[in-house]
């Protein structure tokens, strides 16, 4: 999808269509030219209603508000709108909320996420037409907007919608299609395309780190693990981050095998490690001033006479002994030696982990909600802010003394589930703490992105399956870090 900017009126620019916002249900606006005919066909300018009326080649939709959040979706479901119909171009204005322009951003990531489909195994492919879109500086309420800024605007949001549909394609892939090999490999293709070193260990050197609960969950399948690094180093970096992704190409739960209705979309146990990928990506696109690491623990969990098995104890790349009462959980089995090598590795001033870790996520805060922990307050609030802000929905859950004595085990250090059916979401990060360095303690952060991360049915701007939950959140996070170092070095 191309996008072009220019400073002529809507008036001047000649389109198939014009999509127009209609904000906060302002039918008067002078935007706004088929007053009538909307109110015949009963358009009530709610948010993400659409009106296309074709006779006059206009699509008017409905946003809440002129936020960010509200214009990112009602451009995702304009575009939607559009799909079926033989339109090639749109031009639409710009959309500002009281003078912030990163509501055009916004615009254009809606656009970009909106027409995303996965289609890789249809037969006959409904691809959306539009292939030219003309914004318009023009703006809502009049205001005037600096040409060059909103050109860069374009650009950070193409690079970071892009990302995140090129995580909802590793997602979406079925695992026959992307195990273990195929996700190393598809990181290192797109480490070729946007300048990351990548590095990959194979099982030889897994065995040589020490990374035997990943290597043990790894047993049963006939696919072999990897571990994946990706490395952004621009010079003289100030910051250093490190993200840990989850990879499990499929978890069938081992021994303590799923149900078959829980084992469908399990595919989407890659959502961690395919958002670091995405992450990486758009990182090293946008030639942030901050050294990013990007490791993903890429394991196939499956049954077999050489499988895992509960009441087995694992010892962990840190040395420390885990007491195994469920095969299922099997992510922070993966993600505990992970971080520790991405540790030995990088000393880092941020580290963040993202995985599909827990159903107790889901139902403490609901399908579309990323659960944040750790130990350090003001680092959930800071991602918890730039979810809100990139438009994800994120929310803090606190750590506590009483539940971690949930996984005290009576024969090991640990155990890889907690006693208790209660907290689970925040139990597996109480696990994963134990695997985070006192160095680390206070920079990290665990992201629990089980509930958005794969749905199966479209919800504002994401579709039905993958959507990419993690990538805009973290490209804002380390963007505003980027930021605020430069004004430090300006000061």
């Amino acid at each position: 999808m191309n996008f072009e900017l220019t400073v002529l009126p809507l008036a001047e620019i000649s389109a198939n269509v014009e999509v127009i916002i209609v904000v906060d249900s302002k039918l008067k606006h002078h935007f706004v030219q088929d007053k009538k005919l909307l109110k015949k066909a009963g358009f009530a300018c709610g948010q993400d209603e659409t009106c296309l009326l074709v006779e006059k080649n206009r699509l008017y939709v409905g946003a809440s508000s002129l936020k960010s959040a509200d214009i990112r979706r009602a451009a995702a479901n304009a575009i939607k709108a559009l799909k079926g119909t033989k339109y090639k171009s749109i031009k639409v204005a710009t959309y500002t909320n009281n003078g912030c322009t990163y509501t055009l951003r916004a615009m254009v990531e809606g656009f970009i996420l909106g027409s995303y489909s996965f289609e890789t195994y249809k037969s006959k492919k409904n691809e959306s037409k539009i292939k030219h879109i003309t914004l318009s500086l023009e703006e809502y309420n009049g205001l005037s907007i600096d040409i060059e800024k909103a050109s860069l605007l374009v650009h950070k949001a193409q690079i970071t919608a892009d990302a995140t549909n090129f995580t909802r394609d590793i997602v979406n892939t079925t695992p026959d299609d992307c195990y273990p090999d195929v996700m190393a490999s598809i990181a290192e293709g797109m480490a070729e395309d946007v300048g990351l070193t990548c590095h990959i260990l194979k099982p030889k050197q897994l065995r040589k780190e020490k990374m035997e609960t990943l290597l043990a969950v790894a047993r049963a399948s006939r696919h072999k693990p990897r571990v994946i690094h990706l490395t952004h180093k621009p010079k003289n970096a100030k910051l250093k981050v490190t993200l840990v992704g989850k990879g499990l190409t499929y978890d069938s739960g081992g021994l303590s095998l799923k149900p078959a209705d829980y084992m469908v979309t399990m595919k989407s146990d890659k959502s961690g490690g395919s958002a670091v990928l995405g992450i990486m990506k758009a990182v090293a696109e946008l030639d942030l001033p901050i050294e990013v690491h990007g490791f993903v623990g890429a394991v196939e969990n499956m049954i077999g006479g050489d499988a895992y098995k509960p009441d087995d104890v694992l010892v962990a790349k840190n040395g420390k002994t885990i007491e195994i009462r469920n095969t299922d959980a099997e992510g922070r089995l993966v993600l505990a030696d992970v971080l520790c090598y991405a540790q030995q590795e990088v000393k880092a001033d941020y580290l963040f982990d993202f995985a599909t870790l827990t159903g107790a996520s889901v139902v403490a805060v609901g399908h579309y909600t990323s659960s944040i922990m750790g130990n350090n307050k003001e680092l959930q609030g800071l991602v918890v802010k730039e979810a809100h802000d990139a438009g994800e929905f994120a929310t803090a859950l606190d750590f506590n003394n009483y539940l971690k004595k949930t996984i005290k085990s009576e024969i090991a250090d640990v155990c890889n589930i907690s006693n208790t059916r209660y907290g689970g979401a925040i139990t597996a990060g109480q696990f994963l703490s134990e695997f985070v360095d006192k160095k680390h303690a206070d920079k990290w952060a665990h992201i629990d992105i089980a509930g958005p991360a794969f749905v199966e049915h479209a919800w504002g701007e994401n579709p039905h399956g993958a959507s990419g939950a993690g990538v805009r959140m973290m490209v804002k996070l380390i963007e505003n870090l980027a930021n605020e170092n430069n004004h430090k070095k300006e000061k």
